[in-house]
Formats: structure tokens, sequence, C-alpha cells
């Protein structure tokens, strides 16, 4: 039976592997793009599955994070503005979060992490399962993302089982 570690990595290589393909399908110069007046720009959205391994990081070696500090602050980002850009940023996300899964313990995995914004806890757990619902996040973007990708003409990747455009099981 895998420890948790073991099947947190796996699950890893599997959501990068698809990620990666929905990246690779992106066109070019079309960021600033957006379905509807409410919908993120596709720039936005695309850095999200690129960089969202990123997440795990801290899941893994901090005891949690404010996604809105009450000082205003901003985690820092680099613009991406090519398909190779955001792939980079997928392969050094994931590295990092490979790094840091392997680098600890399922005992770590079951101490608390915590979710903040403001400073109040929005969400908190073991940072095991508070890693898959980060899975589950990306799952989730990367899916908005495939919706995107179909309304601008692009291919949708072959992500869980054939796609209109991919008649593979990937």
């Amino acid at each position: 039976m895998p420890t948790i570690k073991e099947f947190l990595l796996t699950e890893l290589n599997g959501e990068v592997h698809r990620s990666r393909k929905a990246l690779e399908q992106m066109p070019e110069g079309k960021g600033e793009w957006k379905p509807h007046d409410k919908s993120m720009k596709f720039e936005y959205l695309a850095e999200m599955v690129a960089t969202i391994p990123s997440w795990i990081v801290m899941q893994v070696t901090k005891p949690d994070l404010d996604v809105a500090p009450a000082d205003g602050s901003k985690m820092p980002r680099t613009k991406k503005t090519t398909k190779a850009d955001y792939l980079k940023a997928l392969d050094e996300a994931a590295a990092a979060a490979t790094k840091a899964l392997g680098d600890t313990s399922d005992e770590h995995l079951a101490t608390q992490w915590q979710l903040k914004a403001r400073g109040a806890v929005v969400q908190q757990g073991p940072r095991h399962q508070m890693i898959q619902e980060t899975f589950n996040h990306w799952a989730h973007h990367r899916g908005q993302m495939t919706v995107y990708l179909r309304l601008m003409g692009a291919k949708v990747p072959a992500l869980f089982g054939p796609s209109a455009d991919e008649n593979s099981f990937d």
C-alpha cells in the first residue's frame, strides 16, 4: 500500500501531465480574451493552471497562506506572454512541488494547515487533505481552460478520455 506522500506524488504527476496537454493547446496572443465580462482573462486562467503546483509547496513548507492579506500585498507574479512561458512555469512549479513532497513525511502531511483571507481562517485541515483540495481546484480551472480553448477554436486535448479533437484515452 502506498504512503500518503507516494499517493500525492502520483496524483501530482497525473495532474501535471494533463495540465501540460491543456497548456500545449494555447493559442498565442489570446491572453486578454474572455468569454464573458464576468469571466477571468485567459492569461490569468492559464497562469493558474501552470502555477497551482506552487501552492503544494506552500502547503508542505509553510503553516498557512493568506490569499488576501489585510495590507493589500499580493504574491509576486512573472508576466507570461507565450505558450513556452506557461509551460516553463508549469515545469518549475511541478519540480518544486515534487521536491517538497519528496522531502516531507506522512507524519508532517497529517499536521494542520490553514488558508486565510485578511488574517481569518477560511479553510483548514491536515496538509494532505488541503493538498487534495488543491488538486481538485486545479482540475476545476483546467476544465474551465478547456471550455475557453473550445470557444477560441483551439483543440481540446483528451484529459480523462477522448475529446472531440483527440481520440485517445490518455
